[in-house]
């Protein structure tokens, strides 16, 4: 993220949305109570179509987070004011925060997982469905492996061990192939490898989210879209074959 960026924006909107009390027109006392925003409505509107995703990038929470009921009858824009003040913040003193809470360790942020998990999973992660939103992830990346190799007939674990056995493709059901068949046993451990990862994402992660109740917690249902993201890296950067 272009973090200088973001905070321009931030601050651009902040002040855009800014109430001020209009000025009397030249000539005349207006004795008024009503404020305006500092920006025309259409320039608000504009910023605040860039200003939400800074926030779902940097506050990925701040739709359930940030209080709604602030003053909304004076100004309809306070939710993504206080949000976008706490993203000013959040940018503007995050290595300072980690520096001296003493935790520098490296940070997965769930938009760098593959597409595919991230897509499947954006809408219900952002309203708190954690395990939903797994499980979606989970379908998705079955969908698109079953658009790659052009099946309908299997899903899930039966798809996955179809696609990386090491057996000769047929007509009816191609395979993938994660690195070229030079002979070696590293090429046979890497599909047994696949399949076997393949397999332990959908009986220890799918199916506990399909039928399983109550909420994830959140650093252990991004652990399991990692998990999943993995798989789907594989799947996409595969060599499809067929007869």
């Amino acid at each position: 993220m272009n973090r200088e960026w973001a905070a321009a924006e931030l601050s651009n909107f902040l002040s855009l949305t800014e109430l001020h009390r209009p000025p009397d027109p030249p000539g005349m006392v207006i004795f008024s109570s009503h404020l305006s925003t500092r920006g025309a409505e259409r320039d608000v509107v504009a910023s605040a179509q860039v200003v939400e995703q800074i926030l779902d990038r940097v506050q990925p929470r701040w739709r359930t987070e940030v209080p709604t009921d602030r003053n909304e009858s004076v100004n309809r824009w306070c939710q993504h004011r206080e949000a976008a003040e706490r993203a000013q913040a959040a940018l503007a003193r995050e290595e300072e925060v980690r520096r001296n809470l003493g935790d520098d360790a490296p940070r997965l942020s769930a938009s760098h997982l593959h597409p595919w998990i991230w897509d499947g999973a954006r809408a219900l992660w952002r309203s708190g469905h954690y395990r939903e939103a797994v499980g979606a992830a989970a379908r998705t990346l079955n969908a698109e492996a079953q658009n790659k190799l052009g099946r309908r007939d299997v899903s899930e674990t039966d798809l996955f061990k179809q696609a990386f056995t090491l057996d000769d493709p047929k007509p009816e059901a191609p395979r993938l192939r994660v690195v070229p068949d030079d002979g070696s046993r590293t090429y046979q451990s890497v599909h047994r490898g696949v399949m076997a990862y393949a397999e332990g994402c959908y009986a220890a992660i799918r199916n506990p989210v399909a039928h399983g109740e109550g909420e994830l917690p959140e650093d252990e249902g991004l652990e399991q879209l990692a998990a999943l993201s993995v798989l789907a890296r594989w799947v996409d950067q595969a060599q499809l074959r067929s007869t």
